[in-house]
């Protein structure tokens, strides 16, 4: 019984192996000329587009010194957080401490002349009501005391000025921020022409990227000016170097009034908030713009063919006829899908399947992709009915 089981088991494999229907592969064949189809719609769809950028704070202010010296002191080190007038540098100030002591000599010098000349004019005031001494002499002494007033002032003045420029022998951060390299070290004699470092405020940060001339002109086109282009751009994301995505949202907030002649592109800046101070001056990365289109033609890639830089699909007319179309897309796409910005329309007929056997002016049989996946599925189950029914039959013949 149970040899006569086996026999039957496989006299029913091996008809299941030969049966009709089915092409070489065990695939079932379609129907003469049948091509799946889809009337084109319309949807919503969103790409993004990428363009280089560099990061940098939204403050990067060198720091120099105002005069000539030796550094004495280097009171920061590199990535520390100051604060605006935050000592930095000190220079040595000998000669300028000598420069303030010999003002403020010459500033008593001034006055105890002026004191002189005062009593000079007074005195000579009591004699003139007493008829001792004549105009001349009065107005004389009241000369000599204005200008002794006079270089009282000037006296005054150097001696300020000999104190400011002491006081520039401390360099202090001009802004607050984060302190940048500091190539020069204690011992370097450094001048107004030398920058310290650089204090970069990094609490938002400003990325720099361009737009070709044609992208600003089709956005002014339909937003109406070059101000308004700025207020509608989306929210922007920023890919950093190593390839993942900033997690703070930017915004543009500018964008240059020049067309850069070398580039034929404008600037546009986006700020980015850096509480967690991620974000360093100097850095690089992509900014990413989203692209919303609420009544997109979006056709898979599959349904196309391309050459050399052009793309063409198979249009049904209404006699069921194909014909070979070219058509333009938007270069920005996800892998799968192109968006299609000419040489389609609403309710137009594409083959969307198998386009490698068509040819220009041939007849199909137009199907739903539904109905060519149900096909599909169809096939595959056959074949794998097929190969295990196959498998069976290997294994009896072995024993």
């Amino acid at each position: 019984m149970k040899i006569k089981n086996c026999l039957f088991v496989a006299a029913t494999a091996l008809a299941l192996v030969s049966c009709g229907g089915k092409s070489k592969q065990g695939m079932p064949s379609f129907g003469d000329n049948e091509f799946a189809t889809r009337t084109i719609g319309t949807q919503s769809t969103g790409l993004q587009t990428t363009y280089p950028a560099t990061i940098k704070g939204i403050q990067d202010v060198d720091v120099r010194p105002k005069v000539s010296g030796f550094i004495t002191k280097v009171l920061v080190h590199e990535g520390q957080t100051v604060s605006a007038g935050q000592v930095m540098f000190i220079l040595d100030s000998e000669t300028y401490q000598a420069a303030v002591r010999q003002a403020q000599a010459s500033l008593n010098t001034a006055r105890s002349q002026a004191n002189t000349a005062r009593l000079t004019y007074e005195n000579n005031q009591k004699l003139f009501e007493k008829k001792i001494i004549g105009q001349y002499e009065l107005s004389t002494s009241q000369n000599s005391y204005a200008t002794a007033q006079a270089g009282v002032a000037q006296a005054s003045a150097a001696l300020a000025s000999a104190r400011e420029t002491l006081a520039w022998c401390t360099v202090k951060a001009p802004a607050a921020g984060v302190v940048g390299s500091l190539p020069y070290k204690v011992g370097t004699l450094v001048s107004a022409s030398d920058a310290l470092t650089t204090v970069s405020n990094i609490s938002t940060m400003e990325v720099f990227f361009s737009l070709s001339e044609s992208e600003i002109l089709n956005m002014s086109k339909t937003a109406g000016s070059a101000a308004a282009v700025i207020s509608e751009m989306p929210t922007v994301k920023l890919q950093l170097a190593d390839g993942t995505v900033y997690n703070h949202p930017g915004k543009v907030v500018k964008m240059s009034g020049v067309i850069d002649a070398s580039t034929g592109s404008y600037s546009l800046i986006a700020h980015f908030p850096n509480p967690e101070k991620l974000l360093k001056s100097g850095g690089a990365g992509q900014i990413i713009i989203p692209q919303e289109d609420n009544n997109a033609i979006v056709i898979p890639q599959e349904a196309t063919s391309q050459v050399q830089d052009k793309v063409f699909v198979y249009i049904v007319g209404k006699d069921n006829k194909v014909k070979y179309t070219e058509i333009t897309v938007n270069p920005q796409n996800d892998g799968k899908n192109y968006i299609v910005t000419g040489g389609l329309h609403t309710g137009d007929r594409i083959v969307t399947k198998g386009i490698t056997k068509l040819s220009d002016g041939m007849e199909i049989k137009p199907i739903t992709e539904a109905q060519y996946m149900k096909k599909i599925e169809e096939a595959e189950k056959l074949g794998a009915a097929q190969g295990n029914a196959g498998d069976f039959a290997k294994a009896m013949g072995g024993k």
